[in-house]
């Protein structure tokens, strides 16, 4: 099972559900169950599919690739989701391009470290997004204030408060669901 509720395979979608997992595919050709799972209701899968590309697979956004995929990660930690973390982190370690310092990152990721393998500006972004992911309430114009400083632009601080925001939102939708990777292509790279 990839979900604890039903989601409606290709062969028997309608005409409107046809043309929206159209446009969910992934470069694979298939549709991933983060996007699947709104089978019953295709109009929130249109909206998730056009919020995601818009947050990290936008050619206009300036934040690098790889540390997009890297805050995804973490966030995916902090939030025990499983589903984003396999394939956010699968998207990293390929973008990052060197193992051994892959490996210290998830490493620093995974135990909620994000010092022991940045600092600077990437450093900075991840506090943000640790605090904004576990104390929402608690936020203050100095957080930005901390991200100017640092060296971020106004609209990269924007980007990664989107990307923060979306993954909060996908992985309450993943593991409120119970949904997993079973029949996915892990990743938007896929396998080597």
């Amino acid at each position: 099972m990839s979900a604890w509720i039903r989601m409606i395979s290709d062969e028997d979608a309608d005409e409107h559900l046809k043309n929206t997992l159209d446009l969910a595919r992934t470069p694979h050709g298939t549709v991933d169950n983060v996007m699947r799972v709104h089978s019953l209701r295709p109009n929130t899968m249109k909206g998730h599919v056009i919020l995601y590309r818009a947050c990290l697979h936008d050619d206009a956004n300036s934040v690098p690739m790889w540390f997009q995929e890297v805050i995804s990660s973490y966030v995916s930690t902090l939030n025990t989701c499983p589903y984003s973390y396999a394939n956010h982190w699968a998207n990293a370690r390929h973008l990052i391009g060197d193992d051994a310092r892959a490996d210290s990152i998830e490493a620093a990721l995974t135990a909620h470290r994000p010092q022991d393998a940045f600092e600077g500006a990437h450093l900075e972004a991840l506090s943000y997004a640790e605090k904004l992911t576990l104390s929402p309430g608690t936020m203050e114009e100095s957080d930005v204030d901390a991200l100017k400083n640092a060296g971020w632009e106004d609209g990269e601080i924007l980007e990664i408060n989107q990307i923060v925001g979306y993954f909060n939102y996908a992985n309450r939708l993943l593991n409120g669901l119970g949904v997993t990777t079973k029949g996915d292509v892990v990743g938007y790279y896929g396998e080597d």
